[in-house]
């Protein structure tokens, strides 16, 4: 049997979207800033696109601006939103747990003399409101927190972030990377307060190599891509048009039954954790089960070091990360791991489960059998 699960490095992609993405790349191949019919053609499926997300987010099709990806998106969302506004201030907040595609953006505005403040979480994995509340500054011009954590699944507040940011920082903009949460929970930017949202396609069963940001119409960036003009002069380049329809029928499917698969998530989640409880001394990190995100389980497998025990379970068909899937294979410490407090040993005994609504019981069960049997064994071996 074949298990995979470390969907949040990837997914595989819908049958109906790898079927768009064909027609957009066999049929209506045209440039969509050709003005004939096949221009027209392609055209018309980033308007679709364009339309399904705007429906879902409840926010203006203007509001949609496509991308390569997630980094991408939150670089332009970091860079372009802070030169854009240098002139209101010099501050920028952020947390000591972001994603790569946020914390290097954040370093590299650091280097060219904007001051960034990188925020406190605690054991789970959560951002500490009141260090936030202490650090919000009349001049800080942008916050950025990730939505849901991608190593331990840590939700953060981001409701009660935004209200925060733009009650104390009323010139700055809240960014929110959704990479993890969109497509597991429902995301309304204008109701809660977020400004800026980065979006990855293949994350949600789309293609990979495109994405989007969501930019509030009030919100001011600087672009970063510039050549013929294409989204509004926001970002140049001829428009990824298979990508784009990929992406909005992704979108469109991941969200038509998502309660049901929300749910079936948490119980396999839960069946897991409950699975590794009898092998013993088996922590799982972050929030609560219930409280963290539902396709995210994170656990520290005490005596067994992660890319052996990672390597092992791949020889028998199951399939894990030892950590974020989104950097090179030069594997560094967890800043995730190490600002949540824990220990080097634990650190290097993590490993991330990640699901989608495709998998299934027999699979955790599967994987449960696996790891009963290689958990002991691999503990004598690093004994000797």
């Amino acid at each position: 049997m074949e298990v995979y699960f470390d969907n949040s490095a990837t997914t595989r992609c819908y049958d109906s979207v790898k079927d768009i993405v064909v027609k957009a790349m066999t049929e209506d191949f045209g440039n969509p800033s050709a003005m004939h019919l096949k221009g027209v053609e392609a055209e018309k499926y980033i308007k679709s696109s364009a339309e399904s997300l705007a429906r879902l987010l409840k926010v203006q099709e203007k509001e949609i601006l496509f991308t390569s990806g997630g980094t991408e998106s939150d670089n332009l969302a970091l860079i372009g939103a802070t030169f854009a506004n240098k002139r209101s201030g010099n501050h920028i907040i952020t947390t000591s747990v972001e994603h790569p595609a946020v914390s290097q953006p954040a370093l590299f505005l650091q280097e060219q003399g904007f001051e960034v403040t990188y925020l406190p979480v605690d054991s789970r994995g959560v951002v500490k409101m009141d260090a936030l509340k202490a650090v919000l500054r009349e001049d800080t011009i942008l916050v950025s927190v990730m939505y849901v954590n991608n190593e331990v699944g840590a939700v953060m507040p981001v409701e009660e972030i935004a209200a925060l940011v733009h009650e104390k920082s009323p010139k700055a903009l809240f960014h929110v990377d959704a990479i993890q949460a969109f497509g597991k929970y429902r995301i309304y930017p204008k109701k809660m307060g977020i400004d800026l949202l980065s979006v990855s396609g293949h994350k949600i069963h789309g293609p990979k190599g495109v994405g989007f940001l969501y930019i509030n119409e009030k919100a001011k960036i600087q672009p970063q891509i510039l050549g013929g003009g294409q989204q509004g002069g926001m970002r140049s380049g001829t428009d990824n048009v298979p990508g784009i329809a990929g992406l909005g029928a992704a979108a469109v499917e991941i969200y038509k039954n998502l309660e049901e698969n929300v749910e079936n998530m948490y119980r396999l989640k839960e069946h897991i954790a409950q699975g590794l409880e009898k092998i013993g001394d088996i922590r799982i990190n972050g929030m609560d089960l219930r409280e963290g995100a539902p396709q995210i389980l994170s656990i520290s497998v005490m005596g067994v070091r992660s890319e052996v025990l990672l390597h092992s379970l791949e020889e028998r068909g199951i399939y894990v990360s030892a950590g974020s899937a989104c950097s090179s294979h030069k594997r560094k410490p967890s800043a995730t791991l190490a600002a949540m407090g824990m220990s080097k040993d634990q650190i290097e005994s993590t490993v991330r489960l990640s699901f989608c609504e495709e998998n299934t019981i027999e699979e955790a069960d599967y994987f449960l059998q696996v790891m009963g049997e290689l958990v002991p064994m691999l503990r004598r071996y690093s004994r000797r």
